[in-house]
């Protein structure tokens, strides 16, 4: 493991475990988050697009 002795040692970082694990709690939540929402936004512009498309038909 390099610096620590053991795994408890690892998650605990000296006395900086609680700052470092949640930091990476946030940036993984926060990488989950842009991707589920672009997926999501690309999902609702087809809804609205298909929408949009059978209005048009309509009309014509």
């Amino acid at each position: 493991m390099g610096y620590f002795s053991s795994f408890a040692e690892f998650i605990q970082m000296g006395t900086h475990g609680l700052y470092v694990w949640l930091s990476y709690g946030i940036a993984l939540g926060i990488f989950i988050y842009n991707i589920v929402s672009a997926f999501w936004l690309k999902r609702q512009f087809f809804i609205n697009a298909k929408r949009r498309l059978r209005r048009e038909q309509g009309r014509v």
